[in-house]
């Protein structure tokens, strides 16, 4: 389970952040590695680490025309005006160019050598090297740049015909709502032997990817991207997909980055002539009622018999046998190259390596869960765990998410921690019979900042910045899960920018007044919302011999869950104040922050282009309606807002959020607790599915929202 952000909202970074780390979609600058992967080509058999193994700037590259490149030029800077930084970042992106100009730092108007970075991803083995040498810009560097600043003058060609022309401009659409923003690490003062282990999980991550593209369906259309067609090229890299996901270009039919792309569901995991049927989903949920195997979060269902139109399920292990038994190779080498230290770490890259081939991961997760801030420096999640982008919401997807512990997460450990058994059982009252509080012991999050996303951690825009693993299992059903807040997402000055203008358009003036643009009240909801997913009745919960799945769906079952998680973030956070564990005046920022956070997924619709249900934009619909309904937010359509040019604004009557949540605490909990679908389809049709004023407020909200660009993150690390 987790929590994502796909809105310029801010996440958490504390104090106690490591020093090296840093986040920017213009912020920091520095020698930034490319971590090589080749997203955008071709496919291709996995390579051997050593052919994807990230290298440094000053490594010499065995081409004869990029070595004289490193020569030819020493050009200290490149004016690029008129373009801003934030044009020539997105044109770059269109020019399928992994540039990205950090900050103007020395606000000389130009690009110097120190900021720009080259990330990971976009072009397979390219690194810093290949752009910066000897401190001056190489040929090649120059060459992209002025290509650049040719694109920002070029008159659109008109060469193709009119169908291809619409599909180009669809695609420049659907890249214009989103803001590249590069999330850089600074491994330069690490071990050698940590350098050869973050090399193996970098090409781990290339390869996850790979993975992960089968399992959606798309590996093989990567090579149909029509040549010299760069922006449909970022497209893809971006998207994972050919289709288009942005809000304003998810259901043009003419959006595509591959012409004459296949239309309906896309997926590697059942038959392609089953995606065609609508409700293909309950003909597979039927036959796992008596094969539960083909319900199975780890296999790929094909036909036993076409023509009888019965299934059978193959693990994934032997479905993708060639692709995870190259990662499990990895892994292995990865904790040989730890040597002596992180005994903690090297059990999961074992354990893990074992799963890759067998599909057993709960010894993985076992050794997984007993990884904490504590005994490690490291944070790492790979296999397959979230089932929110596949079609009936039911297997597992790949992805890898690493990065290094941030240590101020202990702060909230030590805040926690004694009250989990009375948290469990505050919701356990709400809830209500039969439902009866559980001996809990799961982790209080982890902080991370994070350093690679890859596969299905790495969404086209928006991060996730909480999640809470694993969801199947010993380790879950027993509620000794781990969880982690992501800290290094959305601190960027333009991010910091965009939200702040944005919350200006939908807040009144005394409403606003109440804002803060500091970070640790997104962090405590993201703490609170992971932690409750292991309270009360979670996922794994049964009433009446059914888990949460089968009596409620796929769809519904994942919006209840995390509506359950993020209504439980705010119940927790008056809960605290009443304890006195924080101030009063924390608690209505954090409700504030909420509030804007769930204005941010609600502006992304409440459907997918299948009509698949987005579960954060769900859940946000419902909680804003739900608050709206008690009195505790309240739309003034006359009053100005407080940017003073938009007429219609929100107000928040903070001294009503206590009873109202409660309510809406008391109301989930119970549907939960009770296996109660009918009470749940009825919040889906009095908040999501909403006619009249509620449906013209959602449009409003999403005009105001989708104004600025939202971060698609990219990632680079620097290891010299």
């Amino acid at each position: 389970m987790k929590l994502t952000v796909r809105s310029p909202l801010v996440a958490a970074c504390i104090a106690g952040a490591l020093p090296f780390v840093a986040l920017s979609s213009g912020g920091l600058a520095g020698s930034v590695l490319a971590l090589g992967m080749s997203g955008c080509e071709s496919p291709t058999e996995p390579k051997a680490p050593s052919q994807a193994r990230p290298r440094s700037k000053s490594s010499a590259t065995t081409s004869a025309d990029t070595s004289a490149a490193l020569t030819a030029s020493q050009e200290r800077s490149v004016r690029v005006d008129p373009l801003s930084r934030g044009d020539f970042n997105r044109l770059a992106s269109e020019l399928a160019l992994p540039l990205f100009w950090t900050a103007d730092s020395n606000k000389n108007g130009a690009i110097d050598p120190d900021e720009l970075a080259v990330y990971w991803g976009l072009v397979a083995d390219v690194t810093l090297g290949d752009y910066v040498a000897k401190g001056g810009f190489t040929t090649r560097a120059i060459e992209a740049i002025e290509r650049v600043k040719s694109e920002g003058n070029a008159i659109p060609s008109r060469d193709q015909a009119p169908p291809e022309l619409a599909r180009r401009a669809a695609i420049k659409k659907e890249l214009s709502q989103a803001r590249i923003t590069l999330v850089e690490t600074d491994l330069s003062r690490a071990t050698a032997n940590e350098k050869r282990f973050v090399e193996l999980i970098t090409h781990a991550a290339e390869l996850v990817e790979r993975l992960y593209a089968k399992q959606l369906g798309t590996l093989d259309l990567r090579a149909k991207v029509a040549p010299g067609d760069t922006a449909s090229t970022f497209a893809f890299f971006r998207n994972q997909s050919p289709k288009c996901v942005a809000p304003q270009t998810q259901s043009s039919e003419v959006c595509t980055a591959v012409a004459e792309a296949p239309k309906g569901k896309l997926s590697g995991l059942y038959p392609a002539s089953l995606l065609e049927k609508p409700k293909f989903c309950d003909e597979i949920s039927a036959a796992g009622k008596t094969d539960p195997a083909i319900v199975d979060p780890f296999s790929v269902v094909t036909f036993a018999d076409a023509k009888a139109r019965t299934f059978k399920a193959v693990p994934y292990h032997e479905a993708f046998a060639t692709d995870v038994a190259a990662i499990s190779k990895d892994l292995t080498a990865a904790a040989v190259a730890l040597g002596e230290t992180e005994s903690a770490l090297k059990a999961y890259l074992r354990a893990a390596a074992t799963a890759f081939l067998d599909d057993q991961w709960w010894p993985s997760d076992e050794a997984w869960a007993k990884m904490d801030a504590k005994n490690s420096k490291f944070y790492l999640r790979i296999g397959p765990d979230e089932m929110y982008r596949e079609p009936c919401a039911s297997k597992a997807m790949y992805h890898v998410s690493f990065g290094l512990i941030n240590q101020g997460s202990l702060e909230w450990q030590t805040k926690l921690d004694p009250l989990k058994s009375e948290m469990e059982k505050a919701l356990a009252e709400l809830a209500g019979a039969p439902y009866k509080a559980r001996q809990v012991s799961f982790k209080i999050p982890d902080f991370v900042d994070i350093a690679i996303n890859a596969g299905d951690s790495r969404p086209p825009d928006g991060a996730t910045i909480g999640q809470s693993l694993p969801n199947f299992g010993p380790v879950a059903n027993e509620g000794r899960g781990r969880t982690a807040a992501m800290v290094n997402f959305y601190t960027d000055p333009d991010s910091v920018e965009a939200l702040r203008g944005t919350t200006m358009s939908l807040f009144c003036k005394d409403s606003m007044a109440h804002y803060t643009t500091s970070r640790e009240p997104l962090l405590m909801s993201t703490v609170l919302h992971e932690a409750a997913h292991n309270l009360g009745p979670a996922h794994q919960y049964k009433t009446n011999g059914k888990d949460d799945r089968a009596t409620f769906g796929g769809s519904l079952a994942a919006t209840l869950e995390e509506l359950k998680a993020q209504t439980a973030a705010l119940y927790f956070t008056k809960w605290l104040a009443n304890k006195n564990q924080i101030t009063t005046e924390q608690a209505d920022r954090a409700h504030i922050s909420d509030v804007v956070w769930s204005f941010g997924h609600l502006s992304r619709g409440m459907y997918d282009e299948e009509q698949k249900p987005k579960n954060y934009s769900q859940l946000a619909a419902i909680q804003l309606g739900w608050l709206m309904q008690k009195g505790a937010i309240a739309w003034h359509p006359d009053e100005a807002a407080a940017n003073g040019k938009d007429k219609g604004c929100f107000a928040l009557a903070l001294e009503k959020f206590g009873p109202a949540i409660k309510t809406l605490m008391t109301e989930v909990a119970q549907i939960k607790g009770r296996g109660d679908r009918a009470r749940a389809e009825q919040l889906v049709r009095n908040f999501v599915d909403v006619t009249g004023d509620k449906k013209k407020l959602h449009e409003i909200i999403t005009e105001r929202v989708l104004r600025s660009p939202k971060p698609s993150f990219v990632y680079a690390i620097k290891f010299d």
